[in-house]
């Protein structure tokens, strides 16, 4: 406790201007906390109610919870290299790597591994316990980063062929179906979302958003043809549409400290 009152002291006298502390520490710390803010209120230093503890449930492997007397624990740098060796497995096997440099793969798999690992954890809500199984966090057609990230692949392929084309539609002429509809609709709930996601402290919000507004646009596109649609006003406007999902993918996987690959 003394350690913390201490620390929390110095890191504002090192940093006058900062806006607040957030402490993210298991629930299992959640007295400790409330303490801590308790003992810094009545020292009378202001700055103690911008202290915030951002309490999470434990995270359990699927065998049961981490002890590290037992030695059931997940030691980091094995566990991104465990991800990152599974998804190099993954794309091998479906060939997507072929001709690409050793540079080039690595890169690509470290991203995917990466955003397994991150997505898996960000996307359930912080207070709840949950299970990690790392070998589910690379699935490329579930709840995961890595579909995420498979869709944005696929769009930016779909947008680099039609590169050349004119994409101006007139939305007068448009005859907008349900599925358009309903992308449209996630790409709409984006900023409210972002601004929930940040004053709630709540990543996981975001995250099932991104995973909403995927499926929304995979719904679509195995339903309609986009480049190869005959009619020109609704061929340019899902272009524009496909082009407005990749960035609101983009960014908002980047918010959550995951990059996107151009190739899968």
């Amino acid at each position: 406790m003394t350690q913390d009152i201490g620390t929390a002291v110095q890191r504002y006298l090192d940093y006058p201007k900062l806006s607040g502390i957030i402490y993210t520490v298991g629930n299992e710390q959640n007295h400790h906390f409330k303490v801590l803010f308790r003992i810094l209120e009545k020292l009378n230093y202001s700055w103690s109610s911008k202290c915030f503890h951002l309490s999470y449930g434990m995270v359990d492997l699927p065998d049961g919870k981490m002890k590290s007397r037992e030695g059931t624990v997940v030691d980091a740098d094995e566990l991104l290299s465990s991800v990152i060796n599974e998804a190099k497995n993954l794309t091998s096997d479906r060939g997507f790597l072929e001709g690409l440099s050793e540079d080039e793969i690595a890169d690509i798999c470290e991203k995917i591994g990466i955003s397994g690992l991150k997505y898996f954890l960000l996307k359930v809500d912080p207070k709840k316990k949950m299970s990690f199984n790392p070998k589910e966090t690379i699935d490329l057609s579930g709840h995961t980063g890595p579909f995420i990230q498979y869709t944005f692949v696929r769009i930016k392929s779909l947008l680099n062929k039609s590169k050349n084309l004119n994409h101006e539609f007139d939305i007068d002429q448009l005859d907008i179906n349900s599925k358009e509809l309903d992308v449209l609709k996630q790409i709409a709930k984006f900023p409210e979302v972002l601004e929930q996601s940040a004053t709630e402290l709540s990543p996981y919000i975001l995250a099932n958003y991104l995973y909403s507004l995927v499926k929304s646009y995979n719904s679509f596109y195995q339903d309609f043809p986009i480049i190869t649609e005959p009619v020109e006003n609704s061929k340019n406007f899902r272009i524009q549409l496909s082009n407005m999902t990749s960035n609101l993918i983009e960014k908002g996987m980047k918010i959550l400290g995951i990059e996107m690959p151009l190739r899968m």
